[in-house]
């Protein structure tokens, strides 16, 4: 009969059209974890192992696990920290070797108003600063760091993750002088859905081997943006990674270095910007 007839010319045009929908879909989420993939240096996921505060430990624990197996790194230098400027020569030979000196202010200067931050000194309390003292400080830190390292791409990290001084971004200023900022916020991210002027990461204080290695496999599954937040490692903050553990992770990044991106913060922020720029011309 015709009705059957056109009932069933339409059923077979609706599954039809839902496979072709199905298909675009899975063609477009592979398309996807491709462009993702190669932003990863064409491996599964990117990791960033970040450093802060420019401390003895930096050089004297952390530097040597990664240099054992050929591993670069972020180290966030604070520029008036007494590491820094009794150590120069070897922060110096450490970016010769390509670990990047990042900048984590002049002071490191804190929001002293918020809960919890009485260690911030009225000195540097980033609740007194103007915008443009901290804009400037943080500027001052970029020259002292291009003298030790004669570069001039780096990215920056906010001391405490505090990015605002009176309801204002004060890194709106700098954006034009780093390739991106690291913040405080703990996720995993595909490239497009990484904030350059906010990019997040886990801190670890105290986390076993077996929590950090935890977090890579699942940025291998799937295929994103792992950033570690160390402070001290062995020692030497209150904010600390027990060395053993802090060993086997580096120990499961290299050998999984196949299917791991790894280097430092400006390198993979240069490779997310590239993309995120690309993605915005084929719109």
């Amino acid at each position: 009969m015709p009705t059957f007839s056109l009932s069933t010319e339409c059923l077979r045009k609706l599954r039809a059209s839902r496979w072709l929908a199905a298909g675009a879909l899975f063609l477009a989420s592979h398309a996807a974890d491709a462009q993702t993939t190669s932003t990863w240096n064409n491996k599964q996921c990117a990791v960033v192992l970040t450093y802060d505060d420019a401390i003895d430990v930096d050089l004297d624990n952390a530097m040597p696990a990664l240099d054992s197996l050929k591993l670069r790194g972020t180290f966030y230098l604070i520029g008036s920290s007494p590491a820094v400027s009794k150590r120069l020569p070897e922060w110096r030979r450490a970016a010769q070797r390509g670990h990047e000196l990042g900048n984590h202010a002049l002071f490191h200067p804190c929001d002293g108003s918020l809960p919890g931050r009485g260690f911030v000194t009225p000195d540097n309390d980033l609740s007194k600063y103007t915008v443009s003292r901290a804009v400037s400080e943080i500027r001052v830190n970029n020259t002292l760091l291009n003298a030790i390292d004669g570069k001039t791409a780096r990215t920056f990290a906010y001391p405490c993750g505090d990015r605002q001084i009176g309801g204002v971004n004060f890194y709106d200023q700098l954006k034009g002088e780093f390739v991106a900022a690291r913040g405080v916020t703990p996720s995993l991210q595909t490239a497009a859905q990484v904030q350059l002027d906010n990019v997040d990461c886990y801190g670890i204080n105290g986390q076993s081997a077996a929590y950090m290695i935890d977090l890579v496999k699942q940025a291998q599954q799937s295929h994103t943006l792992l950033v570690f937040l160390f402070h001290g490692v062995g020692g030497g903050h209150s904010i600390n990674v027990d060395l053993a553990a802090h060993r086997q992770l580096l120990r499961y990044l290299k050998a999984h270095e196949k299917d791991i991106y790894i280097a430092p913060m400006v390198e993979v922020a240069e490779r997310i910007k590239a993309a995120q720029q690309g993605g915005a011309a084929r719109k």
